[in-house]
């Protein structure tokens, strides 16, 4: 996700300057060409080398490997605009919502193949997997027609990375920037998912058992989507989102409270139910309101930040969490101290920093609703006329 804040500017400019079809197809050409090659140098190395940590192909293997993960950014930003083009704006919110139910999808069934590929299969299968999958996608991909007859560049675009290009269409929409703030903000809650779910989950459940239950939660973003699909975003997107955000941060604090199976479950389900709202209400805001010509590098600017902010949050939970609380949660005192609201079990130094991040979530939710910026932004996007689309 660093790489991805790193080169989501890049991928906004590229999606700017090119045809979207065109953008999709050379970013999963380009991903399928790193795994492939990533997959060779996997085998021609042999598993006992590359799980080797203190070797230099671990590292290799791990580096190419995410290179090629975060090519897949410039397609779902190329997605985005595409939204914008081919969508009327009075139904942008339930297409942004039906793209969450199949990114939920792709997250349940990935979720049951790294957990039982990975377990049952190895390494080397899951990638031999994952490499012919992804080259089914670029065999559908370029079979695809997109009706974009004429390639919609904004005046003057010339730079391959246009920061400022980017920063001059979010700052012409007043309030804008404060939502990608707020978004930024409340990634802060998903890093510390990001460090500290799994090890959780893997503890309570094991590895394949894992792997099940985080697709039995991903259900939740299929039906969350489904739900936005169907249903819409409201007349407020903004005051949907942030809404949405102070219950994300209500059931954050709340699923790991007590370390029992069925409540992280159906907790983790309503988490992924609520994410796809969040997401679809800030693009269906920046759909309406960022010009169609600078949309991919608004989309890419955003990302540069709240892409950051995740991973940042998960490399500080992560020590924190391993040097320091989950240690003091194991000894006497530190489980007498919080038995009261975390009960026992062998995690309870991971449910307290979850039931932390969660608070800190409402509460930054509850106070964007009182600011200025909030209102300034509602009122522009009540009042904005269409874009491309109708």
């Amino acid at each position: 996700m660093l790489l991805v804040s790193v080169f989501s500017m890049f991928f906004g400019t590229l999606v700017d300057r090119f045809r979207k079809k065109a953008v999709m197809v050379w970013a999963t050409f380009l991903a399928l060409g790193v795994f492939v090659a990533d997959l060779l140098f996997f085998f021609a190395m042999g598993e006992e080398r590359i799980v080797d940590l203190a070797k230099p192909w671990f590292w290799i293997f791990a580096i190419v490997m995410l290179a090629g993960a975060v090519v897949e950014q410039l397609r779902n930003i190329a997605l985005s605009t595409t939204v914008t083009l081919l969508v009327p704006d009075r139904r942008r919110a339930n297409a942004n919502g039906l793209v969450g139910t199949v990114q939920g999808l792709g997250m349940l069934v990935t979720s049951v193949f790294s957990g039982l590929a990975v377990g049952f299969l190895g390494m080397g299968w899951t990638l031999v997997i994952g490499v012919v999958a992804l080259s089914m996608t670029l065999v559908h991909l370029t079979s695809l027609r997109i009706p974009e007859p004429e390639i919609v560049a904004a005046e003057g675009q010339v730079k391959w990375v246009d920061i400022r290009g980017g920063w001059l269409a979010v700052i012409a929409a007043p309030g804008l920037f404060a939502l990608v703030l707020f978004t930024t903000l409340n990634n802060i809650f998903s890093g510390v998912e990001m460090a500290l779910l799994d090890p959780y989950g893997i503890d309570m459940f094991g590895v394949q058992g894992w792997g099940i239950v985080f697709a039995i939660a991903s259900s939740g973003f299929i039906i969350g989507g489904l739900v936005v699909a169907t249903t819409g975003l409201g007349k407020n997107p903004i005051r949907t989102m942030l809404l949405i955000a102070f219950l994300i941060g209500v059931i954050g604090a709340l699923f790991t409270i007590r370390e029992l199976a069925w409540l992280f479950i159906v907790g983790l389900w309503a988490v992924m139910a609520l994410f796809p709202a969040v997401e679809a209400a800030e693009q269906t805001v920046i759909q309406r309101l960022v010009p169609f010509a600078s949309q991919g590098r608004v989309f890419g600017f955003a990302m540069t930040f709240e892409a950051a902010a995740a991973p940042v949050t998960a490399f500080l939970m992560a020590p924190i969490a391993q040097v320091w609380v989950i240690p003091h949660l194991r000894t006497p005192d530190g489980q007498a101290q919080w038995q009261w609201l975390l009960g026992t079990g062998d995690s309870r130094g991971i449910a307290l920093l979850l039931v932390i991040s969660g608070v800190c979530c409402a509460l930054l939710a509850l106070i964007a609703f009182l600011t200025p910026q909030y209102r300034q932004l509602s009122r522009q996007y009540v009042a904005a006329e269409p874009l491309v689309g109708g």
